[in-house]
């Protein structure tokens, strides 16, 4: 059915969403980031990102942490675009097993519910990795997507998924994008013609 006929509390049910969180890892949008204008341009996001994260616990909705990573070797990471020699340049590496990698401390994450999807390339957390086979083994229909960046990452997620059937909702102040600017441009001509738009406090009401 598509989302224009669904109401919001119907789109969002618990027994048919899981939560993304898109690369809210330390090495990211933390105080030691690979990327210190898009950590910078997170700052007002990361308070909402904590809400929405433990509401969809408290609603048993699965919360899917998408980890950007590099292999200690960097085997197969891609080298095609000048944002991954960015990333090959910083001082801050996304290595397995070190504190560039986990979930922000706000986010938090419940060894109990959670589920860590790593990925060693590409744009994407929906791109290569297992997500699209876990979301339909468990019967998810529906995607809430957050995050970073815009600009990126949450923008290849939300085409990824919408061709994969899914619905997708994005909380518009738990994303974000460099220049802030810039990241409003997308949700505002690209986003809102392919998901439904929300914000945290109306999914928390919903979940409550």
């Amino acid at each position: 059915m598509s989302s224009e006929h669904l109401e919001i509390k119907d789109l969002v049910d618990p027994n048919h969403t899981a939560l993304l969180l898109v690369e809210c890892q330390n090495g990211v949008i933390g105080e030691n980031s690979s990327f210190p204008a898009l950590a910078e341009a997170s700052k007002n996001i990361i308070a909402n990102l904590g809400k929405l994260a433990q509401a969809a616990r408290n609603s048993k909705i699965k919360v899917v942490h998408g980890l950007a990573m590099i292999r200690n070797d960097d085997w197969g990471s891609n080298n095609n675009a000048r944002l991954f020699g960015a990333a090959r340049r910083s001082p801050i590496k996304q290595l397995p097993d070190t504190e560039a990698v986990e979930p922000i401390k706000e986010v938090g994450f419940n060894v109990e519910t959670d589920v860590l999807l790593p990925r060693f390339h590409g744009l994407s957390p929906t791109s290569g990795t297992e997500l699209d086979a876990l979301l339909r083994n468990e019967g998810i229909s529906t995607v809430v997507v957050s995050g970073v960046s815009l600009n990126v990452a949450v923008q290849n997620c939300v085409f990824d998924l919408i061709n994969n059937a899914y619905q997708v909702v994005v909380p518009v102040d738990a994303v974000a994008g460099v220049p802030p600017e810039y990241g409003k441009t997308i949700i505002e001509n690209t986003l809102a013609v392919l998901a439904t738009l929300t914000d945290v406090e109306s999914l928390i009401k919903v979940w409550s």
